[in-house]
């Protein structure tokens, strides 16, 4: 794999040398956008507004309008901002995983280490296995403060960039209910829960669309005609809450695929 940034994890006076690599990948097809008179392939180009022409990747710079001019940024204008957030992921605090809300999570990554910060990477591994810990961080990558946290996934300590709290929207302006549950009816929810409940596969469950989009696009290469599929919606008999709970109850539960 090929490494998103270089650097290294500061923690306390322990400096380690790490990679970044991506720890996920796209389970969706890769589809082209064609023109629908022709299907001659959608290109994206990036224009001068003034010259109508097309400009090259290399000639791209970033910048600012202030006071009615452009003020144009290079690689080392960014690093000046912080050239210690660019090549560090300082570990500031350490806090139990379950106490970060999961609406925090973004993007998760691998960290692993280069060849002279093994021992020290396997020290943060180990201490944060022993402790159930995760270690607070942040850090500059593709000129955007980054807040994170490290923790292990099995060999590994996994870096998850999280949310900062003012990028999490309140509540405010949702209609949500005031009432609560009835006692009768949260002992039947329950009871439901606990039946459907057991220990977390990831491994069971499986992105079925895209196989099945798959098997479209190949019949349709083959002309060969496809029939509207019919979807069965099934409707409760009642809108008693407490009946229909007892019917979700008694019903043969499919497994997850």
């Amino acid at each position: 794999m090929r490494p998103l940034w270089t650097g290294a994890i500061g923690f306390g006076l322990v400096n380690i040398p790490v990679k970044l690599f991506s720890a996920t990948e796209s389970s969706n097809l890769d589809l082209d956008m064609l023109d629908k008179k022709d299907h001659s392939h959608i290109k994206f180009q990036r224009i001068n507004e003034k010259t109508g022409k097309e400009v090259k990747w290399e000639n791209i710079v970033k910048g600012m309008m202030i006071g009615g001019k452009y003020v144009v940024l290079d690689d080392k204008d960014f690093e000046k901002a912080s050239a210690v957030k660019t090549k560090l992921i300082e570990i500031t605090d350490f806090v139990k995983q379950d106490e970060i809300d999961s609406i925090y999570y973004e993007m998760p990554y691998y960290l692993a280490p280069e060849k002279s910060g093994a021992r020290p990477y396997a020290l943060l591994r180990d201490a944060l296995a022993k402790t159930g810990k995760a270690g607070i961080a942040s850090f500059v990558m593709r000129n955007k403060e980054h807040l994170a946290i490290l923790r292990v996934s099995g060999d590994a300590i996994v870096l998850n960039r999280i949310r900062f709290q003012e990028e999490i929207r309140d509540t405010t302006g949702l209609e949500l209910p005031k009432t609560s549950a009835k006692p009768a009816e949260l002992k039947m929810a329950i009871t439901l829960i606990d039946q459907l409940s057991g220990k977390f596969d990831i491994g069971k469950y499986k992105d079925t669309y895209a196989a099945e989009l798959m098997k479209v696009i190949k019949a349709k290469a083959r002309g060969k005609k496809l029939a509207e599929p019919l979807m069965k919606v099934v409707h409760s008999k009642t809108t008693d809450l407490m009946e229909q709970l007892k019917a979700s109850i008694s019903t043969k539960r499919k497994k997850a695929s």
